[in-house]
């Protein structure tokens, strides 16, 4: 028999064993890559989500400060217009849920009530439950003293929440909820403390 001048075809066989585990490998790889920034773009969207709200509530306090300059010291009750003191609203106040209850409220009492309860969401619930806005929010009231002949005066309004992860603490000026947060934050410190801030001015020299 004579041997064929071509030479034998060499056929594939498929796909080794050893071929589809190393492509299992990296599309599990991939995957969990994918999974992982996902979940950093939920908490992302979470902490945008929160620092937009926190802002609506800041230009809710302000308007209603601004609109009430002839009590604007009330939302802040001291003998004295001093810089260490602080009206503090929202988690752990004492303001009733209800603000139609409260018995003749003046309009600085009546917006301090309805600022607290937005603070703990009132806006929506969840059954009984409270859903309608920040982590642990709080909300801070400061008079910060004279700025002109003691005819104007200013009012610092901050809102703090719960971040979801430890980024930078607030400047140490900043006290509204210092170290409020600590225990529940991954660090154990106050790099969980979220803040926002706004500086009302007003006139009003008879009563302020």
């Amino acid at each position: 028999m004579k041997p064929s001048r071509f030479p034998a075809k060499k056929y594939s066989l498929g796909t080794s064993l050893l071929e589809v585990l190393v492509s299992i490998v990296i599309v599990a790889l991939g995957l969990l890559g994918l999974a992982g920034l996902q979940a950093k773009m939920q908490v992302a969207d979470m902490d945008a989500y929160q620092r937009t709200q926190a802002i609506l509530l800041l230009e809710d306090m302000a308007s209603r400060a601004l609109a009430n300059k002839t009590n604007q010291s009330s939302y802040v009750p001291s003998p004295a217009f001093s810089n260490t003191t602080i009206t503090t609203l929202g988690t752990g106040d004492s303001q009733v849920a209800d603000c139609t209850t409260l018995s003749s409220p003046t309009r600085q009492q009546l917006d301090a009530c309805e600022w607290s309860n937005s603070l703990k969401g009132a806006a929506e619930t969840l059954g009984t439950s409270k859903v309608g806005a920040l982590i642990e929010a709080r909300g801070c009231l400061q008079r910060t003293g004279d700025v002109l002949a003691g005819q104007r005066k200013q009012m610092v309004i901050t809102v703090v929440w719960q971040g979801a992860t430890p980024t930078v603490a607030p400047p140490a000026a900043v006290t509204c909820g210092l170290n409020a947060y600590n225990a529940s934050c991954p660090s154990g410190d106050d790099r969980c403390r979220r803040a926002v801030t706004t500086t009302i001015t007003t006139y009003n020299p008879l009563t302020l």
